[in-house]
């Protein structure tokens, strides 16, 4: 019998099972799908990373290795694998304005390919060519195809032996100013060091790079007696591809505990409210089981089985939203597709999920239980009573003056909000809650787009960025300069304490380049010290007038830098002017010139390396933040879900409550529509608060989210006006349309019925 009651009651209840099973669904899939996504990008990069032998360390020298550096290297205890590395940007002949990075490693252990198609890896070739899978297909490259790498102006001609990946080049841009692959006019290449030697006529290796479990100041200690002279040395934490992977793991680690979080809690609040006011709903027919001698046990058995039934199907649908939610980002053609080149883009479900599910379906059962556990107290005669309201003192305020002279519908309301504070305060949880996903969403749109604005429509106020080649003479340099009309850029690899970063000399006499400040605008760029970017001065805690060492590798000189400002940019660098350089007496050479002429106006010669268009790296962010909007899109359509739910189920419980006292009303002569303003009034006033105090909420963990999802691009905080008024809006328009929904049911009071129990 109760079994079948069990039917009955879904059936009767059924809106309150279909929007709690919709929360429960919301909470569960946003934690399970958010969760599932920074595991499988840890899980997904660190396959590839082991197939293909990514290094833990790289050793960097301009004047480069030797076979004899390398077989000191391999000598040191604890080296498992090592081997010379190149890395370099070269043009491809057969498509103009495309680069690639050509990579030559001796050793294929180390900083190898994953094979896709074609032949493996033959150091010995004499024409072998492996070439990225993406950029080969974006680009109508087979294996068989003839293929020319030009480099320094000399030719690299081979044939494409295989089509590969590589963990080396899992994020593969040309350099750090490009935060987005585009494989249409970017990729990677592998040549062996045979075809090297060949076309260049020396075997120049200016890394060597090392498969070691040692710690970084053993391993350093170590490398500097075998080199006999200080190296430079990355881990691969200052690599891009590991440092980006690792970046995005952090990243979804934080989201996977804050906005998941965030919708457990209301869930499971909704659901404390829904089970009691079904409680209080059946409470004459509990009685009456209770009277036809039905043991409690069975009656709590029955009700449990409603919450439990809730938690199953609920976490049923999350479980399968949860992979749908991580399918869209980790896929080929999601987020990370853009971002990420992976030969496997497995999902994996962590195992705290299954835990966190299984205790939140426990957790469900035990609220049903617990409900109507308290209808079950005293004899079958008190069961059957219908629920009422408990007794309520009168307000503090009720003793005031102006209490008396508000309208009749605001007391009336204001004694409800009192009286009934638990139900009033996860009322504001639910609109605050969907407050704070809206304005977080909304917000995180807004930042993005003024991220591109001040990092490529302010700070690269330049069309086309030329690399100069490492041969080049000084007097081509300066030809280039005044060629193109152009400001210039130096790089120095330095250590600042046991860190390697790059001290980058610029002129910017033609304004071609600015440096955004750490709160608005940009920085006056001048002579009277460095500028360092802010997650350097976070971590070392440095700000303007206090001064630093950093120290070149390869030599055994160190200076001492003062801090003139802290600057935004999108990666960990120190910033001089040429004349502050100059005065410290540093030597550099003048690497990247930045002009208005257009990349294929800049014709290619022995003093060019490449050319990088600022329209490319433009273009390839954009892909990014479509699928950005993606997900905005999704947050804002659950925190809708959200608050209807969690406001349709709060309204039909203060309905429940107050059912005798409109009864009441519409007794003494109020019609269904001044009794509907009543309900209508009550939420509004909830919703104002919670707008309230969700706008800056909503703001705060924005700006939470910022630091931990986007530290890496330094991104300022920017929400527009529009942005907020939008979610005011939503919110005002969810809160409206469920009280409208909660104010048509008082034409269906019973007024003798539900006054008939009245005491």
């Amino acid at each position: 019998m109760l079994f079948r009651k069990l039917w009955r009651t879904m059936g009767l209840y059924k809106s309150q099972f279909i929007s709690m099973v919709i929360m429960i669904a919301l909470g569960i899939g946003v934690f399970v799908g958010f969760n599932m996504e920074w595991v499988s990008i840890r899980e997904n990069t660190g396959y590839l990373m082991r197939e293909t032998g990514y290094a833990d360390y790289r050793i960097v020298s301009e004047s480069g290795f030797g076979e004899d550096d390398l077989k000191k290297i391999t000598d040191i205890d604890g080296v498992r694998e090592a081997s010379r590395f190149l890395s370099v940007n070269v043009d491809v002949s057969e498509r103009k304005g495309d680069t690639v990075t050509l990579a030559v490693t001796e050793n294929e252990k180390v900083s190898g390919m994953y094979y896709i198609s074609g032949d493996s890896y033959n150091p010995d070739s004499e024409d072998g060519v492996w070439l990225s899978d993406r950029y080969a297909a974006e680009n109508d490259f087979s294996v068989g195809d003839a293929i020319t790498l030009v480099y320094k102006g000399l030719k690299i001609e081979g044939t494409v032996r295989g089509l590969v990946k590589s963990g080396e080049y899992m994020i593969c841009v040309p350099d750090s100013t490009q935060l987005m692959p585009d494989f249409s006019v970017h990729g990677f290449a592998y040549i062996s060091p045979v075809l090297y030697k060949h076309a260049m006529g020396i075997a120049y290796y200016p890394q060597i790079h090392v498969i070691s479990d040692m710690e970084r100041d053993a391993f350093t200690e170590a490398v500097d007696r075998a080199l006999g002279t200080t190296a430079a040395i990355l881990t691969k934490d200052e690599s891009t591809a590991y440092a980006g992977a690792s970046s995005e793991t952090e990243e979804g680690q934080t989201m996977g505990s804050v906005l998941p979080v965030l919708f457990l809690l209301i869930a499971v609040l909704t659901m404390v409210t829904t089970m009691h006011r079904i409680a209080a709903k059946e409470k004459t027919q509990i009685g009456t089981l209770k009277a036809l001698g039905i043991p409690d046990r069975r009656i709590l058995m029955h009700y449990t089985s409603y919450a439990l039934m809730i938690g199953i199907v609920g976490s049923i649908i999350g479980i399968g939203l949860g992979y749908g939610i991580a399918w869209m980002v980790m896929n080929p053609n999601g987020m990370m597709g853009t971002y990420m080149d992976l030969p496997q883009w497995k999902l994996m479900l962590p195992w705290f999920c299954a835990v966190i599910t299984v205790g939140i379906i426990a957790l469900l059962t035990l609220i049903g239980f617990l409900s109507v556990k308290k209808m079950l107290h005293g004899t079958a005669a008190d069961a059957l009573r219908p629920y009422t309201p408990k007794k309520m003192k009168p307000l503090l305020a009720e003793r005031t003056r102006w209490f008396h002279r508000l309208s009749f519908g605001t007391r009336w309301n204001l004694r409800d909000v009192m009286r009934h504070k638990s139900r009033t305060a996860m009322s504001l949880i639910g609109i605050v809650g969907g407050m704070i996903l809206m304005v977080g969403s909304l917000g995180m749109g807004d930042t993005m787009d003024a991220f591109l604005d001040l990092y490529y429509n302010g700070a690269t106020n330049y069309a086309s960025r030329i690399y100069i080649s490492e041969d080049a003479t000084d007097e081509q340099r300066t030809d280039l300069i005044e060629r193109y009309e152009g400001d210039w850029s130096a790089s120095v690899s330095v250590q600042l304490e046991s860190t390697a970063y790059s001290l980058d000399v610029y002129s910017v006499e033609h304004d071609r380049v600015r440096f955004p400040a750490k709160d608005k605008g940009y920085t006056a760029f001048g002579d009277d010290g460095a500028y360092i970017c802010l997650r350097i001065a976070e971590k070392y805690k440095l700000k303007a007038g206090d001064t630093f060492t950093v120290s070149p590798y390869g030599t055994d000189d160190s200076y001492t830098l003062k801090v003139a400002g802290v600057v935004r940019s999108v990666s960990e660098n120190i910033v001089i002017s040429h004349t502050y350089a100059d005065s410290l007496h540093l030597k550099y050479t003048p690497d990247s010139i930045y002009t208005d002429t257009q990349k294929g106006d800049i014709p290619l010669d022995t003093a060019v390396k490449s050319v990088q268009s600022k329209q490319n790296i433009i273009d390839s962010f954009d892909s990014f933040t479509e699928l950005m909007d993606m997900m905005i899109m999704i947050l804002i359509v659950g925190a809708l879900i959200l608050g209807v739910v969690v406001l349709y189920n709060l309204g039909i419980m203060s309905y429940t409550e107050r059912y005798r006292e409109m009864a009441t009303l519409k007794v003494v002569g109020f019609r269904d529509r001044k009794i509907g303003k009543l309900l209508i009034g009550q939420n509004l006033w909830l919703s104002v608060v919670g707008i309230l105090i969700g706008v800056p909420a909503g703001i705060g963990t924005l700006d939470y989210l910022l630091r931990a999802l986007a530290g890496e691009y330094e991104m300022r905080l920017s929400i527009s006006f529009p942005s907020c008024a939008a979610s005011v809006l939503l919110t005002l328009g969810m809160s409206l349309a469920v009280s409208f929904m909660v104010s048509r049911k008082n034409r269906k009071i019973d007024m003798v019925e539900a006054l008939k129990g009245a005491e």
